[in-house]
């Protein structure tokens, strides 16, 4: 895939691959996951461990934001967010 407002690969990163159990074209855009925040509802491949008596959410196996054809996934969880925080906080 060519680079664009959807895709591009720094190949030349210090931490490339990140996930090097993934194959293919691998989406850098999304460098650090912004469905994080989204805890069990992020729809990625995640695990708990504690450390320090905090749980901590894991997700150094999940490539969901890293493949390009889940640019349209992450953008719309994110435009749901956004939605619901404007709405609910609007009946605050």
């Amino acid at each position: 895939m060519e680079h664009s407002h959807r895709f591009f690969s720094n190949e030349k990163c210090m931490f490339f691959p990140c996930h090097p159990n993934m194959e293919g074209e691998y989406n850098c855009l999304f460098c650090y996951c912004p469905l994080y925040f989204l805890g069990e509802e992020c729809g990625g491949d995640y695990r708990w461990a504690v450390h320090e008596n905090i749980k901590i959410k894991i997700c150094s196996d999940c490539t969901l934001p890293h493949l390009p054809e889940n640019y349209d996934l992450i953008t719309g969880k994110l435009t749901e967010e956004a939605i619901s925080a404007v709405f609910f906080a609007d009946k605050g």
